[in-house]
């Protein structure tokens, strides 16, 4: 019996490859709205963070969002992301 290839992903923060599952994926929905995929299904431009503080510190003072994705972000978004992270959604 075979094993089941892990999806590997690219955190745009530190640049490490890690499995799908221990990250959190942002999309750019085909609207050009900025979301948290929790489900990792929706339809949209999608990149990956990290589960920790300093990815997301790296992620706001870079501006990782914009090059990664073409959004803006606003400080409501980063909150939602720092939620996420701690483990509060």
């Amino acid at each position: 019996m075979k094993k089941r290839k892990v999806p590997q992903r690219m955190c745009i923060s530190c640049r490490e490859q890690k499995d799908k599952k221990e990250l959190i994926r942002m999309v750019k929905t085909p609207d050009n709205e900025f979301m948290i995929d929790t489900t990792g299904k929706k339809p949209g431009r999608g990149a990956y963070i990290c589960k920790n503080k300093s990815c997301l510190d790296m992620l706001k003072k870079k501006n990782l969002i914009k090059k990664h994705l073409g959004v803006e972000l606003n400080p409501d978004a980063y909150q939602e992301l720092e939620k996420v992270i701690n483990g509060n959604v």
